[in-house]
């Protein structure tokens, strides 16, 4: 089980979302960089960025991306905005590790594919599937698909994807809990690792995950780490002590 702090990125600033709504955001930090860094020193082994202006359509964070990277050794993975194989690439070459595609998933699988085959690139893609009521939704989250989020799962299992990772919208950012039944639901029909997102509300979110969704490959925590409810440290300490114990 894999803890990955999220860092969302608009104007350059460290900010939060609530249920994906741009007029709702709450700034947490002016220097990314120092964040990713406290990250790290606390222990994490991987973060999660994303690109809000990039979602929109409105510019991008390619430069607070590209001084992340250079400053930090762990895992990355960047989600939001990438939309063309070229975008794709660019952040293959900045040094992120896992690059997350959602929208153009949705709307051309058959491009999809063909980017996750060429130089096995698909090891290096996650499928970023956000739904609500069971809908997959698009665009940073303005557009629906119509389609189910088992669908998108299919797929981006036949591809040769890296993993998944699922939210749940109606909980991004909501501190409500995390939606562990849902997101096993989905693993379970999937044949590649997914990754539960949205709603993780404190610390004890962390042993709920390890008892009621052992099989999942982790999960992202945002707003609880900035408002002082989810102890990055301690929740660490909960999944080294689970896998000591596991049988």
């Amino acid at each position: 089980m894999t803890i990955i702090p999220a860092i969302d990125l608009l104007n350059g600033r460290c900010v939060r979302l609530r249920q994906g709504a741009y007029e709702d955001a709450t700034v947490y930090g002016v220097n990314p960089v120092d964040i990713a860094l406290r990250f790290v020193d606390t222990g994490a082994s991987r973060i999660h960025l994303v690109d809000l202006d990039a979602a929109r359509g409105d510019g991008d964070n390619r430069d607070a991306i590209a001084r992340i990277r250079r400053a930090v050794s762990c895992t990355l993975e960047v989600g939001g905005g990438i939309r063309s194989e070229a975008r794709l690439q660019e952040m293959l070459d900045l040094g992120i590790d896992y690059v997350a595609v959602g929208t153009v998933l949705v709307r051309d699988p058959e491009e999809v594919a063909r980017w996750a085959e060429k130089e096995r690139r698909g090891h290096h893609m996650l499928a970023s599937i956000d739904a609500r009521d069971g809908e997959v939704l698009v665009q940073g989250w303005r557009e629906g698909s119509s389609l189910p989020a088992a669908t998108v799962a299919t797929w981006a299992s036949a591809m040769g994807f890296a993993a998944i990772q699922y939210t749940d919208i109606s909980r991004d950012g909501m501190l409500s809990g995390p939606d562990t039944e849902g997101t096993v639901a989905l693993a379970r029909e999937s044949t590649i690792p997914v990754i539960l997102s949205g709603g993780i509300a404190s610390t004890e979110d962390t042993s709920r995950i390890l008892e009621e969704a052992p099989e999942l490959e982790g999960f992202i925590v945002g707003r609880a780490i900035y408002e002082g409810t989810f102890d990055l440290a301690h929740a660490l300490a909960l999944v080294a002590s689970h896998k000591e114990n596991a049988p």
